[in-house]
């Protein structure tokens, strides 16, 4: 299934701009992290707030002061939870984001959901190449696609290793934004829903990756709803679509891409799904993430 109820959190002890990461993340600004961590907590607690009061079971594990961790709040690049009891680990480009595997946050999903298995691709940091879980690859979870922009943050090798030992298929491509940048993870430009998938096509430049990109998801049968690149710039691909404790579905995304949509483009998705959002302009400035970053969806059987 595409959408869950379940959703893990990281509440954030240390978070600031993080120079590890910025070399890569043209989403981050520097100069603005006075008080970042007291703004993004308030920002996450009603976050939190939001997504509880529309019925998403949200468990929060709490960051440690030590080791030092300042996206800990992005815990979906380090980790992700499968429908089959598999836990995968992912390898981190920045250093001090590979400090982020906390076993407490393990055994805290352990207590609530079974793990039967766990497959760890963290290896390949020791050969310097990477793949940043789904913030890297956007997963069509009921077709078995993995897709992916490549970038220093995303390497085809990794993906491939994935997909051989999840039975995705991948569907790659070259991603950049207005500026000529490389786009370092495929989720602030795409989005994956049961129904339809939110993609900004103007940033994937080469004529034939965007045909194959297209034809993929019409394969699927899943609408192709467009955003522009100035709304990929304002978090408007970085939304996750979830399911309430009621069946109902919802789609998830920052206060600021959603002020980013046309009214058009804001009743052509609630024709799908309601729409929740929540401000959260500090997280993005200095961490260069949205609401999606910030959800690693906890798909793993329930413990009876």
């Amino acid at each position: 299934m595409q959408t869950t109820s379940n959703i893990l959190m990281i509440r954030p002890v240390n978070f600031s701009f993080n120079a590890e990461t910025a070399v890569n993340n043209a989403f981050q600004i520097a100069g603005q992290s006075e008080g970042a961590q007291e703004k993004a907590l308030y920002e996450f607690n009603q976050f939190v707030s939001v997504l509880r009061n529309n019925g998403i079971n949200v468990t929060v594990v709490d960051d440690t002061p030590d080791p030092y961790t300042p996206d800990s709040i992005f815990p979906n690049n380090w980790i992700s939870f499968h429908a089959d009891g598999t836990v995968i680990f992912y390898p981190m480009y920045a250093p001090n984001r590979r400090l982020e595997r906390k076993q407490h946050v393990i055994d805290i999903i352990r207590s609530a959901f079974e793990i039967k298995g766990q497959v760890d691709l963290s290896k390949y940091e020791a050969k310097n190449i990477f793949l940043e879980g789904t913030g890297s690859m956007v997963l069509d979870r009921d077709y078995k696609i993995a897709y992916a922009c490549l970038s220093p943050r995303t390497d085809r090798k990794v993906l491939e290793d994935f997909c051989k030992q999840t039975g995705y298929r991948p569907v790659s491509f070259r991603a950049t934004d207005s500026n000529g940048q490389e786009i370092y993870h495929t989720n602030v430009m795409m989005c994956v829903a049961d129904r339809y998938v939110v993609i900004c096509l103007d940033s994937i430049a080469d004529k034939t990756e965007k045909e194959n990109v297209s034809a993929a998801i019409k394969n699927t049968t899943k609408a192709i709803i467009e955003i522009s690149l100035d709304q990929m710039n304002h978090f408007a691909g970085n939304m996750l679509q979830v399911q309430n404790s009621n069946g109902e579905k919802l789609l998830v995304m920052s206060s600021q891409a959603y002020e980013s949509l046309s009214a058009e483009q804001i009743k052509i998705l609630s024709g799908y799904n309601r729409i929740i959002h929540s401000s959260l302009t500090t997280i993005e400035t200095n961490g260069g993430g949205s609401a999606r970053c910030m959800m690693a969806e906890i798909h793993l059987p329930i413990q009876k």
